[in-house]
């Protein structure tokens, strides 16, 4: 373990949070969740601490018992955009639906937001549930559709990436060559679920390809992430669900001989962090007291900024996570975190003191893909 890359840091970008009643606390903006002078407040605390990059997870489909911040959100090409213009330096990653959406719009979105960002995108490729589709004209598949339709996904936007070679476009003024047709290549790509010949009109990444993750815990999951991703964002209640599903990601990277080192295991946590652990525990009853209806579970990590330390460095030594992707219930949760828990995690060596590469995948230490190429 000790020659691993370094632990990674996100943000997940939530608004008032991934719970019922964070929103009334008083400390909380109650329209966080649509506050672009929010998000952009967050976003540059999450770089000042030079974490790796931001996330959004997304829905499409609510109803009136949905969490707050489900009910009134913004779409994540649109948030990631416009965060792109107000930093430099972290990655900007948005979540859509393989279930719902066209793969030839999502790459061009993601694409797009990489080019704005001069590198820095990424996507979290999801299935959904079932009753989403109804939003989309697709309520007459169901979810034994999804996975297949999720392979052909993935495999669709990774060719539409590669439309182009890295050095396709001559842009040539003086001899009037704008693109070397012969490094254009179509996807052609006939399938159950999807139909897409290409070409896509935009150049390739810097990065080679926008980072491309996916999220789940069955087997199914776990063989589809390994094959067409370079992570996997996986979720739990409790320590060893979570080292379940990432052993079994470990276990099958090996099995496909796949370095895991050029693969991304997240997960996130909502720490509640204080100086001392009574402080820790008083802004969680601070939450807990808000509604006793819609009380918030206490965070695996909770307590002094050394407790909350110590249970990273165990999470990340024992191989369960390379990056910690950082919820937020308690309204200064972000802001604590990064006050008194990464100081301690810099000072051990295990998270870094400064971005060292221009693009997000320098940062997460992945190498830049070959055209065209498997991973």
């Amino acid at each position: 373990m000790n020659q691993r890359k370094k632990l990674k840091l996100a943000a997940i970008i939530e608004g008032t949070g991934w719970n019922h009643t964070a929103w009334q606390h008083p400390e909380m903006p109650a329209d966080a969740s649509e506050n672009i002078d929010y998000y952009v407040q967050q976003a540059k605390l999450a770089e000042h601490a030079k974490f790796e990059s931001l996330f959004l997870i997304d829905v499409s489909h609510v109803g009136p018992g949905n969490i707050p911040h489900y009910l009134s959100m913004f779409e994540g090409v649109s948030i990631m955009s416009a965060l792109a213009m107000v930093t430099k330096n972290i990655g900007l990653a948005f979540t859509a639906s393989s279930s719902y959406t066209d793969p030839y719009n999502i790459a061009r979105q993601a694409l797009s937001l990489d080019k704005i960002s001069k590198g820095r995108a990424s996507l979290n490729a999801i299935t959904s549930n079932p009753g989403g589709m109804v939003n989309f004209s697709r309520g007459h598949l169901s979810r034994s559709d999804q996975y297949p339709m999720h392979r052909e996904f993935l495999e669709i936007i990774r060719d539409l990436w590669d439309t182009y070679e890295d050095d396709a476009f001559v842009r040539d003024k003086e001899n009037g060559i704008y693109l070397n047709p012969q490094k254009m290549h179509l996807t052609n790509y006939r399938g159950q679920y999807f139909s897409v010949e290409g070409p896509l009109n935009l150049s390739r990444s810097i990065q080679g390809r926008p980072v491309l993750y996916t999220a789940g815990s069955s087997p199914t999951f776990v063989d589809i992430a390994t094959t067409y991703t370079d992570g996997a964002f996986i979720g739990g209640f409790s320590l060893e669900e979570i080292q379940y599903t990432a052993m079994a990601l470990r276990k099958k990277l090996d099995e496909k001989n796949r370095d895991p080192d050029t693969f991304v295991i997240a997960t996130s946590q909502n720490p509640i962090v204080g100086r001392t652990d009574a402080e820790a525990h008083q802004k969680y009853m601070e939450l807990a007291a808000l509604n006793p209806y819609q009380r918030i579970p206490p965070p695996l990590f909770l307590g002094s900024a050394e407790r909350v330390a110590d249970e990273i460095q165990n999470w990340y030594k024992m191989g369960i996570m390379d990056m910690l992707m950082i919820k937020q219930d308690h309204p200064y949760g972000l802001r604590d975190f990064i006050e008194l828990v990464v100081p301690i995690l810099q000072e051990r060596g295990i998270f870094h003191t400064d971005y060292e590469e221009k693009t997000l995948r320098g940062n997460l230490e992945l190498p830049k893909p070959s055209f065209r190429t498997n991973f």
